[in-house]
């Protein structure tokens, strides 16, 4: 009996039997399973920086052609090599910003720390599932016989399943308001800089200091990622932390405390608005953060008397997990929108299209042309970052791959074989491509199933 090979299998084969074999072969394994790697052609040189001296040069020769190197998408749905990596250092970047390391001190564990959720507004009722003490209520209990203006049943008695597709689908799809949550969230970002500003003022206030007074005695910090929730629209989680005047280097004033700083995250977050501009047909928003505000302390345990508190790993964890996600966590989609006959095809759910269609006949008006919603109709109209930081909060993601880059260095002159003095490498690479070749493709899939990174 003939059994015939499958075609990458075929080409695989008759890879192994080339002379280059072993370069391609190591090119593919140090990418660790990434599954869309970048090309890269062009040459390198190492040189000694103490005497200028060239001591090594290659090419994308030595790698069977062209240098592969990882696409470093921070998304799970694109990547998951890669997003696990970026996940990685956010959860590392959030936990020194609350316990020390990565030059931060530890005494950073006693500053006053807390974790926040600021949720979006409602937009309409939509099908939810609430779980209390292990029971779940009924989704929107209304007395029988109440109906929206379009005829509609305005409550829902279901006890929803968690896999109910019908969870955050608006209970009346005429009566939600579109247009509404997509300019919520192309002004989202900056609703979170108005509540930064705000939360700056009113500790100030409530400590009995100037704006400029505060500034000489104390800072606030804080390391924030957005989440899309199934309704479609993002929550902003944060840690929030408050300082002396240098940062998470100095000591916070006496009348800094973690009640205190709950207190005013609490009184801020109701009264921030901002008002999105209107046009003939879509009328002038208020905009503002939804009712529900969850405020709590953290702790390096998790363990504190009073109010619910937080762990440090637990919310570095949070924070690092929705970092690597986006919009296709609420049923959208990963690649941008080019024109509107491709919203025919996606494969999304009704709300999800509405707002995508939302996104593109707001972004085809003058007065939202600025807002660019048409570019993030995928994202439902979200153009914001996913996960930021400010300025004296912890260390950064480019200190932590540049350490990474440094060890990677430090290993390769090793195996080179180069003496122990200071290198520096140049070179010049052009982009020739992604992705795999039916052959390389295989390889990558063991490399991923046999655990991930290997050396090379």
């Amino acid at each position: 009996m003939t059994t015939t090979l499958p075609q990458s299998v075929s080409a695989l084969v008759a890879r192994a039997s080339e002379p280059e074999f072993t370069a391609w072969r190591r090119n593919i394994v140090r990418l660790g399973g990434c599954t869309n790697p970048i090309h890269l052609v062009g040459a390198a040189t190492i040189y000694d920086t103490t005497t200028g001296a060239a001591l090594l040069s290659y090419g994308s020769g030595a790698y069977g052609g062209r240098l592969l190197t990882a696409c470093g998408n921070r998304r799970a749905t694109v990547c998951p090599t890669c997003s696990a990596l970026y996940r990685a250092d956010t959860y590392q970047l959030v936990r020194a910003g609350l316990v020390g390391g990565k030059s931060v001190p530890e005494a950073v564990n006693g500053h006053p720390r807390v974790f926040a959720t600021l949720t979006a507004p409602g937009f309409g009722p939509v099908h939810t599932r609430r779980e209390r003490d292990g029971r779940v209520p009924p989704c929107r209990p209304r007395r029988a016989g109440d109906h929206c203006p379009h005829g509609t049943p305005a409550g829902c008695r279901e006890r929803h399943p968690a896999d109910d597709p019908r969870l955050g689908e608006p209970l009346c799809p005429r009566c939600y308001d579109y247009a509404g949550a997509v300019l919520w969230h192309a002004f989202a970002g900056r609703l979170w800089h108005r509540f930064g500003l705000e939360l700056r003022r009113e500790v100030a206030r409530r400590a009995g200091l100037s704006r400029t007074e505060f500034g000489e005695v104390a800072r606030l910090s804080y390391a924030k990622v957005a989440e899309y929730q199934r309704r479609g629209l993002v929550h902003f989680h944060a840690v929030i932390r408050l300082d002396g005047p240098d940062g998470p280097d100095s000591d916070p004033p006496g009348w800094a405390t973690v009640p205190f700083l709950v207190d005013s995250v609490r009184a801020v977050v109701g009264r921030v608005r901002l008002t999105a501009p209107g046009s003939e047909v879509v009328g002038p928003r208020v905009l503002r953060f939804g009712t529900q505000v969850d405020v709590r302390p953290v702790t390096l345990n998790g363990r504190t008397a009073g109010e619910r508190p937080a762990s440090a790993a637990a919310v570095a964890g949070y924070i690092a997990k929705y970092a690597t996600k986006g919009a296709e966590t609420a049923g959208a989609v990963d690649g941008r929108i080019h024109h509107a006959r491709d919203m025919v095809m996606l494969p999304v759910r009704a709300h999800v299209l509405r707002m995508i269609s939302t996104c593109w006949w707001l972004g085809g008006l003058p007065e939202f042309a600025p807002l660019g919603l048409r570019r993030w109709a995928h994202m439902l109209g979200y153009g914001g970052h996913f996960s930021t930081k400010s300025r004296r909060y912890s260390t950064t993601l480019t200190a932590l791959r540049q350490a990474r880059a440094d060890h990677r260095a430090e290993q390769q002159r090793a195996a080179l074989g180069l003496p122990e003095y200071s290198t520096v490498t140049v070179g010049r690479w052009r982009y020739a491509g992604r992705g795999y070749s039916p052959e390389a493709a295989l390889l990558a899939a063991s490399v991923r199933e046999g655990g991930g990174r290997h050396g090379a």
